[in-house]
């Protein structure tokens, strides 16, 4: 698994999941906001499966 994940992607994503999950906890929204998890985890993990299959990347370093 190579870094596709950009610093401010990261900055995002984490921020986003971390509301979604927030909002599921307090019951507000819909059970879909559980999928918080998935911005989460791609954001503190620095890769995205999705990006791989797209052939995106935001990563500033080497591009491979």
């Amino acid at each position: 698994m190579k870094t596709n994940v950009g610093s401010i992607d990261k900055i995002l994503r984490i921020v986003a999941g971390l509301v979604l999950i927030a909002l599921a906890i307090m019951g507000i929204g819909a059970p879909w906001t559980w999928i918080g998890v998935v911005p989460l985890a791609t954001g503190l993990l620095g890769w995205c499966p999705a990006y791989t299959l797209l052939g995106v990347n935001t990563c500033p370093a080497k591009r491979a």
